[in-house]
């Protein structure tokens, strides 16, 4: 039997931290924290729901982090 992959660890941060900042300040703030992948998204992608640790979403509207989320 295979064994079971461990997931990515993933900073203990505040994912509300990120709401209101600047999209690019908000990536430099995420990278600082440790984050492995930082992916800015505009509003209404369709992206898929797979779950992958160490990564934080952002949706951004005008340069601006309105939602931010894990996975």
């Amino acid at each position: 039997m295979a064994p079971v992959p461990t997931p990515s660890a993933q900073p203990d941060d505040v994912t509300e931290s990120y709401v209101g900042l600047d999209a690019d300040a908000a990536e430099r703030q995420a990278r600082a924290r440790g984050w492995s992948t930082v992916r800015a998204l505009p509003p209404g992608t369709v992206i898929t729901m797979e779950f992958r640790g160490g990564r934080i979403n952002f949706e951004v509207d005008a340069s601006t982090v309105t939602r931010c989320w894990v996975g």
